[in-house]
């Protein structure tokens, strides 16, 4: 059997995310020890206590939902005696989790991935501000659908099919 381990993208961040693994585990403490440290910035805390406003800024999710991601596979190696490259054949991700996938992997070190993902966030940010546009998913239309919709929708402003999740689900932006 062939398996794959796949890593989610931003929008499924929430405060308390990652805690009770934390609280349970030494080595998921670790990661997100990791993780603050290369930032310079208390990430856990905001993770385990909020405000959600902070938590969902792109600068912010990002590195939190790839700390938690590595927090797993952390805690599966070291307490349930489990190898990634032994047990999956394949890692992927959704967007962001294009990069936790490639820091499980072991191409980038944890350190380096929520360094890397924070730029990557501040970047995002400063294209679109906060309060500043908006994205939705579209069910039950395929590409080019969901493109006419958009253009229809936008009315003189700008609004778009941006991302293609395939299976009938169109982002819009």
């Amino acid at each position: 059997m062939t398996r794959a381990f796949t890593f989610p993208g931003q929008g499924s961040q929430a405060v308390g995310m990652g805690r009770e693994l934390a609280e349970t585990f030494a080595s998921a403490r670790e990661v997100f020890g990791e993780v603050d440290e290369a930032l310079g910035q208390n990430l856990s805390k905001l993770m385990w206590e909020g405000p959600q406003e902070d938590l969902t800024l792109t600068e912010n999710a990002q590195p939190a939902i790839m700390a938690v991601s590595l927090a797993v596979i952390r805690t599966l190696e070291k307490e349930g005696n489990f190898a990634l490259a032994d047990k999956a054949a394949f890692v992927a991700g959704h967007s962001l989790g294009e990069y936790s996938a490639l820091a499980a992997a072991g191409s980038f070190s944890i350190a380096d991935t929520a360094r890397l993902l924070k730029r990557r966030g501040q970047a995002m940010q400063r294209a679109v501000p906060v309060g500043e546009g908006a994205m939705a998913a579209l069910l039950g239309l395929e590409f080019d659908q969901a493109a006419e919709v958009a253009s229809e929708a936008a009315q003189g402003d700008v609004c778009a099919a941006a991302n293609d999740n395939g299976g009938g689900q169109v982002v819009v932006s």
